[in-house]
């Protein structure tokens, strides 16, 4: 085993703590470069924001163990807003700026936040006026009818509270994972879990992370890729952050060069039009890049070697979920060690086994379910008995993914048993796209799939039978779409509506998602 230790010792530390110590350390690096509103932050700079908003936190009276929900893009405000909430005794919970009323409000009332960090254009059209838990609104850049994120930074002479507990109780993080059963659940992350994955990413022959690095981040903060695979490690290094609020390549381009870029975690989509850059002779010639990390959703071997082979820059493919914080596995980039076929080996203190339907260990080669233990796994689902004891069990997280895993401890990613569909690497679950369309009066019953796509991954395509009285056709197709397409964000829309006369399901009445994906053919 090449990665047998971590960076540092997990235990008792805080992220919050674990960032202000750098902003000690590196008080006149930059740590930030949000480039929707040009502003530069140091070190220095940034820890004395992250003390005084916690502060204002504290005196507007937010309670230690209460939750802080950020529905905000990447900006300073939300770096800032997250690890002044940890540091304040606060939750936060993490909501995709994408996101319409609907979800937004059942994120808002499921974790029972009292804060809301938002900003004016994102909630106007959003009624959080009967949402029984949340006291106070802040909008950061445009007034929204609320109060000014700004207020928070005033002096105040408030004391911060002790943690109540230790980093392995307190939470640090409320992600929501979308299941392939009901509506997305809290995946309740410590501070002990967050830290012990930055210190694994961070450890000996883990990622090519340095000190020096500046680090791109187009991936969504709120998602826990961008939080704890760039946002944490990056600071905890004392490395320069670019934030930018989404992928547009032609930015994406200039900011590569014009801020020295040399590493920029991504997912495949985001991979794939680059190389296409790269093969249109738009990819700069004159920059920095050492290497890539992909994550959140399988990668093409063809593909990496591609955009290598056409820019000299290696791509690490990596493997996790929200459960873990999220990293479990990481390739190398050593040539001896790299394949980029594969996710790699786990990373330092992760146990795995690969278990056959009797649970009985597999040989090498042989596909079965990946079963893991380490410290980044969670808590458990938030509010959420039964679907954490489907899950964690004596200790281990079943990941409900197929793999093999070779002689040289090296994993490969078959399928998953989840049925989860990934939209550009972000996760969309068929059940809440299902149970939205059976409240259409026109749907009797439907059911949703991912159609191969070369661009987006996958791509959410629904099958649906009509109630009688309606008549299935090209017109009421568009109608279900538009009314998915109100009520949820983008990633989980279907692209395509497919009449059928029945859904396939088992005796039970589940749906069988492969009769459906035959049917894409």
């Amino acid at each position: 085993m090449l990665r047998t230790r971590l960076y540092a010792d997990p235990r008792h530390h805080f992220v919050h703590d674990v960032v202000l110590a750098a902003c000690d350390r590196f008080r006149g690096k930059t740590a930030l470069v949000d480039s929707s509103c040009d502003r530069r932050i140091s070190y220095a700079e940034y820890g004395e924001i992250i003390r005084a908003l916690a502060r204002g936190f504290v005196a507007a009276g937010l309670q230690p163990g209460q939750v802080v929900a950020i529905y905000l893009p990447n900006s300073w405000e939300f770096c800032a807003a997250y690890h002044a909430a940890t540091l304040a005794g606060g939750v936060p919970t993490l909501l995709n700026p994408s996101y319409r009323e609907r979800e937004v409000r059942y994120q808002l009332e499921n974790s029972g936040a009292v804060f809301l960090i938002t900003d004016g254009p994102l909630i106007k059209e959003i009624n959080c006026a009967d949402l029984p838990n949340v006291r106070r609104i802040y909008t950061t850049r445009s007034p929204g009818g609320s109060e000014e994120f700004t207020q928070l930074l005033r002096p105040a002479t408030c004391a911060l509270p002790a943690p109540s507990d230790s980093s392995e109780r307190i939470l640090a993080a409320l992600p929501y994972s979308s299941g392939t059963t009901g509506l997305p659940k809290g995946v309740m992350l410590s501070h002990f879990n967050l830290v012990a994955n930055v210190f694994q990413l961070l450890g000996p022959n883990a990622t090519g992370f340095r000190h020096e690095d500046v680090m791109l981040c187009f991936l969504p903060l709120y998602h826990i890729y961008g939080l704890n695979v760039l946002l944490n490690p990056g600071l905890t290094l004392g490395a320069t952050i670019v934030l930018t609020p989404r992928f547009h390549l032609p930015q994406l381009l200039e900011l590569v060069v014009s801020e020295g870029v040399t590493t920029m975690p991504t997912v495949p989509p985001a991979l794939n039009a680059l190389t296409q850059a790269a093969e249109a002779g738009q990819f700069p010639k004159e920059h920095r890049l050492r290497w890539v990390k992909s994550g959140a959703a399988p990668l093409a071997p063809e593909l990496a070697r591609r955009f290598t082979a056409l820019t000299g820059i290696l791509v690490c493919q990596g493997y996790g979920m929200t459960e873990a914080s999220p990293v479990t596995h990481l390739g190398y980039l050593d040539p001896q060690l790299y394949r980029p076929e594969s996710v790699g080996q786990p990373v330092a203190q992760t146990d795995c086994r690969v278990l056959d339907v009797n649970d009985s260990e597999v040989d090498p080669g042989e596909p079965g379910e990946l079963v893991m233990r380490g410290p980044q796994f969670m808590l458990g689902y938030w509010k959420e008995p039964q679907a954490t004891a489907a899950v964690l069990r004596d200790g281990w997280y079943w990941s409900g993914d197929i793999v093999t895993r070779d002689d040289q401890d090296f994993y490969y990613v078959l399928d998953r048993r989840k049925e989860m569909i990934k939209y550009k690497g972000f996760p969309v679950a068929p059940a809440e796209v299902e149970a939205l369309l059976l409240e259409h009066p026109a749907v009797r019953d439907c059911g949703v799939v991912g159609r191969p796509d070369t661009a987006a991954g996958e791509i959410p395509v629904a099958f649906v039978v009509v109630r009688e009285g309606f008549v299935a056709s090209g017109r009421l197709g568009d109608e279900l779409c538009t009314f998915v397409a109100e009520r949820l964000t983008h990633y989980k829309q279907p692209r395509e509506v497919r009449f059928v006369e029945a859904v396939p399901r088992t005796p039970s009445g589940k749906i069988l998602r492969k009769d459906l994906r035959k049917g894409l053919a």
